[in-house]
């Protein structure tokens, strides 16, 4: 057996008179032939049948007392055969969105397997949306500083060649507040080190110290005090650019949350992988006539639905 082709040998199911056959793998292959040829004898009864039969038997005998077990066709050898699905002609009740997924019912299922191994992406920047833990955070800082261009520590000094680290964590001053105000009442918990202090948010110095792996349990430390101070947003400067000043800002989020667009996400669902509902309805290629009267709805009352950016990649 080569393994690129199905070899058929001795087919006599049905209409079919010791057939012998070679079909290339990876190929569209048409049957044709007038009534009473055994096109379906073939297609069905023979070839489907028996890469149906082989695939259930793979299965546990548990589990295959809930499948349709199918009869072996009658030949003298098949070999090479993968497992095979079925599309039989019909007259099923459809509508004009009915598709050859939504009658085989393959639909559901791929959508809820995009549902689970989608990754997200941010449609502001294009950068991967994924949730941050202190540890991979730290891994992730640990390899943007091996870079030789980030700045290390002053020769002579304890720690030379280490590389300057700040850890630090944004608060959202309320309307209600004034900055002053939030500055004093964080000043009350010991953080008396800012960073940035932009209108309407501060930026607080959690800690400050060398990147070293002696260090790790000190920088996790940091970095979960940052996350739970900051909602689950840390910001981490590597290097630095003088005695005082903060090196590069790298943003990170324990959140489906865009750490450079400020931007939050859900979690990816069914419905997102529809054309059947408005969460996952196409803005570009909407047509009033397909349109939902719901989705309508919002448009008139000017909601503009969220189109958020998912992409699937499926390792075979």
């Amino acid at each position: 057996m080569s393994g690129k082709s199905i070899e058929i040998e001795g087919a006599r199911q049905n209409n079919l008179k010791n057939l012998d056959l070679k079909l290339p793998l990876n190929e569209l292959i048409v049957i044709t032939g007038v009534s009473g040829s055994g096109k379906s004898s073939l297609a069905f009864d023979t070839i489907y049948s028996e890469g149906q039969r082989r695939y259930v038997e793979t299965f546990s005998p548990y589990a295959r007392q809930f499948l349709d077990r199918m009869d072996k066709p009658n030949a003298d050898r098949i070999s090479g055969i993968p497992p095979a699905i079925a599309i039989d002609q019909t007259n099923p009740v459809r509508t004009s969105r009915s598709t050859v997924g939504t009658m085989t019912e393959l639909n559901d299922h791929l959508k809820l397997l995009f549902a689970r191994v989608a990754q997200l992406f941010c449609d502001g920047c294009g950068n991967a949306v994924e949730r941050d833990t202190p540890e991979s955070v730290y891994d992730a800082v640990t390899n943007l500083s091996a870079s030789p261009r980030v700045p290390r520590g002053k020769r002579g000094v304890k720690g030379e060649g280490d590389v300057p680290l700040i850890i630090a964590f944004p608060v959202e001053v309320p309307k209600n507040f004034k900055k002053k105000e939030v500055k004093a009442l964080l000043e009350k918990q010991g953080y008396v080190r800012f960073i940035n202090e932009k209108r309407g948010s501060l930026e607080v110095v959690q800690d400050r110290l060398l990147l070293s792996s002696k260090r790790r349990s000190r920088i996790i430390e940091g970095l979960e005090a940052a996350l739970r101070h900051g909602h689950g947003k840390v910001n981490v400067y590597v290097g630095k650019n003088g005695d005082e000043e903060a090196g590069a800002c790298y943003r990170f989020s324990s959140d489906l949350h865009c750490a450079e667009c400020n931007r939050q996400f859900k979690d990816p669902s069914q419905n997102q992988f529809s054309f059947n509902s408005p969460v996952g309805a196409c803005e570009e290629g909407n047509r009033p006539e397909l349109v939902p009267e719901v989705f309508q709805a919002m448009r008139r009352q000017g909601v503009a639905p969220n189109v958020i950016t998912y992409s699937a990649q499926i390792s075979t």
